[in-house]
């Protein structure tokens, strides 16, 4: 546990990313459950929500 509190602190954007990242997949793929989306434009949103969740740490560190 103890590394993995050190890695966050090291890398505390990275794990930003990750953890945003992992929380907005799951909601995505629970809400288009039902769509009917094939597995590529399932795979496409999963992508672009990641890269999504990247840009919003990333804006969201020009405070810093």
């Amino acid at each position: 546990m103890s590394a993995l509190k050190q890695w966050i602190n090291v890398h505390p954007k990275l794990a930003a990313w990750l953890i945003l990242a992992m929380g907005m997949v799951v909601l995505v793929v629970w809400s288009a459950k039902d769509v009917g989306l094939l597995p590529g434009q399932m795979l496409a949103l999963v992508v672009a929500t990641i890269g999504l969740a990247g840009l919003c740490v990333w804006i969201i560190g020009w405070e810093d």
